[in-house]
């Protein structure tokens, strides 16, 4: 069974999954410029689906066909929200802004990718600690087919990450897929929270922002850059996540004419981006590392 899911226009569903591709197959997100295949996290397991784009910039959407037909409504919802619409402040922003108006120009309907599962999300965030974002998809992908969950759907695998197989896991099974110990250890201990329920995605949706940092900066392999990239992608909150190498590069391109500025010259330069931080964010990363640039 088909699906045709309509979504929100203006949105580029290719320039907006390139990333998928650009940095290589994790196994996890799939993007080979036409279909999406992906795992949505449907109570206590993963619906695997595959999502073929079509339409046009103004009139975006997917063919979705899912691993478990009685599980589509589920399915449908995951993709409806896989990208992040602009506020409705978005338009004063670009009033006022003429960096994030040009870019808007040049690239209309880049739209952030939401992941929203929390332990993939840490996962992706702790596989690409200190390293560059093809060896941390190699790596992820190796974990993935070492103690994931594969499925296939319209004869295409795909991995989802399940939290008890990887707090069972031994931190040597990991180190043999070239992850180093402390991360090993990273991933093997943040699955235990999950599984014990002391790490828990509903309540972090209820918290305020700097509640839900301290939360996480709680726990061993977690900094306030991983905080921050767990709060945007995982739960959508218009953060600029001002210790990234690249979000620092590219507002120091931007605005600042400056190669690397401090963390709190990136937050003094993109105060005034609000609610719109994460669609502002995004265009710059994809100016400055996709198609482009400054």
């Amino acid at each position: 069974m088909r699906v045709l899911v309509e979504l929100p226009g203006p949105i580029d569903i290719p320039a907006s999954l390139e990333s998928f591709r650009r940095n290589g197959d994790d196994g996890i997100d799939r993007w080979d410029g036409r279909r999406l295949v992906r795992a949505a996290r449907v109570g206590d397991r993963s619906v695997a689906y595959v999502a073929t784009a079509t339409g046009d910039l103004a009139h975006p959407r997917f063919e979705v066909e899912a691993e478990d037909p009685a599980e589509m409504g589920a399915v449908e919802r995951a993709v409806h929200t896989l990208f992040l619409s602009p506020p409705p402040e978005f338009e004063s922003l670009l009033e006022r802004d003429p960096v994030v108006a040009e870019l808007n120009d040049r690239f209309p309907g880049l739209r952030p990718v939401l992941q929203p599962d929390l332990l993939t999300a840490l996962i992706r965030s702790i596989s690409a600690q200190q390293v560059n974002l093809r060896w941390a998809a190699t790596t992820r992908r190796r974990l993935a087919e070492r103690f994931g969950v594969r499925h296939e759907v319209a004869g295409t695998e795909v991995f989802s990450f399940d939290a008890g197989r990887l707090a069972g896991a031994g931190i040597q099974e990991i180190r043999e897929l070239q992850f180093t110990t402390r991360k090993a250890e990273y991933i093997t201990g943040l699955a235990g929270e999950i599984v014990s329920g002391r790490l828990d995605q509903d309540e972090l949706q209820e918290m305020a922002d700097e509640d839900v940092i301290d939360r996480l900066m709680g726990l061993r392999g977690i900094g306030r850059w991983t905080a921050e990239w767990i709060m945007a992608r995982t739960l959508g909150r218009p953060v600029v996540v001002a210790g990234d190498l690249g979000v620092r590069k590219a507002v120091g391109a931007a605005y600042l004419s400056e190669p690397l500025p401090s963390e709190e010259e990136v937050r003094r330069a993109t105060e005034h981006w609000g609610p719109s931080a994460l669609i502002a964010q995004s265009l710059l990363l994809h100016a400055m590392y996709g198609i482009g640039g400054f």
